[in-house]
This record gives structure tokens, C-alpha cells and sequence, in this order.
């Protein structure tokens, strides 16, 4: 089965997105083509996004299912009018919470995404900042203004989620990748001097060598950095490494960078310096 999904918005359309996402994620036997459609704030595009929903049941023969967090009323009665499965956040959910908490809702487009106090604003931007200039332990005499550190193997990560910590939650996470380079005399790796200071700060990433070994192809393709042997020799020497040493880790293979995140966050007890939008 096929359904096609609309993600309405007069703002970003990122809230409705994401709800959107993770409700319809619950439906492993449906097909849903997704579509997100942002700014939708005026009746004039309304108008015209409710005549590509009818174009869309038409195609498909069935209802496409709308997911919307639009707060003007008149384009949202637009949007009603539509052929489709409608699911309004707004309504849903702000009118019972207006009831409870006796006041009215400002019903201010754009109010989750916009940038709100100037210093959770840049203190955002500082983090960012942070994770990029300490990648790949590029700049390692910052690492004690760090507030994590992710230690592993190349291509295990430790970027992608270095920034999603930064940007979500404002938290300075750097880097370091663990190579041939931090081999002993005996074949082992060892912590690099560098991080051993900083023992209480790092957080290890594993990644199924499979997983590892395809990711490197495509980077440098039938090279022994990307070959079957490196890789689990790597993820093994790593592995060992963490349980030696008392390191937390995680095996990235099969979570999405916000769950990596998350279950850091959890596992550490680091604080947040702001809620993710």
C-alpha cells in the first residue's frame, strides 16, 4: 500500500515534519511518500496546495493524509476543505491546554523555531563552532572547555554527532579518531596522551565493521583503509581499548544521529544547555 503524506506549515514546516515522521515511522507495511510544504501563509497558497492535494487523491486513489501546524484559521478552513485525512496539530492539542490553563494561545507563526533569547542564540552558534574546530582532534589545547569528547575509529560518527550535540542541545563535544598511530609495542591501543587528562570526558563510538567497511568504500574504494581486514582489526582494538580503560560507548551501527545523541546525553548526565527546537 501507498499513501502520500503532506507536512503543512506557514512557518518552517520542521514541526510538522518531525511529528509527522515519527507518527507515520509506527506504519512499517505502508509506503508513504512524503512531502513537506513550508510557508503556506497566505489563502492564495493555500488555494493552490489544495488543489495539488486533490490532483494527489485523484492519482492515488486514496485520501493523502495531512499533518499541519498552520495557526492562521482562514487558510487552516482552506486547508480543511481539502480531499485527505486531516491531523491539526494546532487544534488537537492547544485548544484542550487553552481550556486548562484558562488563558488564550498567542498563535504565533513560527514561535518554536524562532531564535528567541540572544544568548541561547549564541550560545548555539559558540557550539557549533566548538565541534568544528576540535574535528578530528584538530585543536586538542581546547578540549578543556570541552564538555565531551568522542573518541573512535574513522567514519565511526563522531562528526555528525559532534554538531547534532552542538546544535540541539548547545553542548561543546570534540573529536578524536583512534588510529594505527595509537598502536603500543605489543599490537595494542592505547589512550593518547593527549586525552588521558581527560579521561572523565570521553565517550566512545563502535560501528559493526561491515557497516564501516561500506562507508570507507565509498570513500577511498579498494584501499586497505576500507578493507574487511582493517576494519575489524580497528573496531576490535577499539572495543578493547573501551572496556580496558572504563570508556562508555555506543555501536552507532543501527541509530540515527539523534539517538546516538540522546543516549549519550542519558548515559553521561551532561547538561543541556537548551532544549532542541
Amino acid at each position: 500500500m501507498t499513501r502520500t503524506a503532506f507536512f503543512i506549515s506557514d512557518g518552517t514546516g520542521i514541526t510538522a515534519e518531525s511529528l509527522g515522521r515519527s507518527l507515520l515511522a509506527q506504519f512499517e507495511n505502508v509506503e508513504i511518500r512524503m512531502i513537506t510544504k513550508p510557508y503556506i501563509d497566505s489563502v492564495d497558497k493555500a488555494h493552490q496546495l489544495a488543489a495539488v492535494i486533490a490532483s494527489t487523491a485523484a492519482r492515488d486513489g486514496e485520501k493523502p493524509i495531512i499533518i499541519d501546524t498552520v495557526v492562521d484559521s482562514e487558510i487552516r478552513e482552506v486547508i480543511r476543505e481539502a480531499p485527505g485525512f486531516k491531523v491539526d496539530i494546532f487544534s488537537t492539542f492547544l485548544e484542550p491546554l487553552e481550556q486548562e490553563l484558562a488563558t488564550h494561545s498567542s498563535y504565533s507563526v513560527g514561535r518554536t523555531h524562532a531564535i528567541g533569547s540572544d544568548d541561547v542564540y549564541m550560545d548555539r552558534i559558540h557550539s557549533v563552532h566548538f565541534a568544528l574546530d576540535n574535528d578530528d582532534g584538530a585543536r586538542t589545547h581546547q578540549y578543556d572547555q570541552a564538555d565531551i569528547i568522542l573518541v573512535g575509529v574513522s567514519r565511526c560518527g563522531k562528526t555528525p554527532s559532534s554538531l547534532y550535540l552542538a546544535l540541539q542541545f548547545g553542548i561543546r563535544a570534540a573529536n578524536y579518531p583512534l588510529t594505527e598511530d595509537d598502536l603500543d609495542e605489543s599490537g595494542k591501543l592505547k589512550l593518547p596522551k593527549v586525552l588521558e587528562q581527560h579521561r572523565h570526558k570521553l565517550f566512545g563510538l563502535t560501528i559493526d565493521p561491515r557497516r564501516l567497511a561500506a562507508i570507507r568504500h565509498e570513500r577511498r574504494p579498494n584501499s586497505r583503509y576500507s578493507s574487511m581486514d582493517q576494519c575489524v582489526q580497528e573496531v576490535t582494538q577499539a572495543e578493547a581499548l573501551y572496556r580496558r580503560m572504563h570508556i562508555p560507548f555506543i555501536d552507532t551501527t543501527r541509530f540515527s544521529v539523534e539517538e546516538i545523541s540522546t543516549r549519550m546525553i542519558a548515559e553521561t548526565g551532561i547538561n543541556r544547555r537548551f532544549s532542541p527546537r
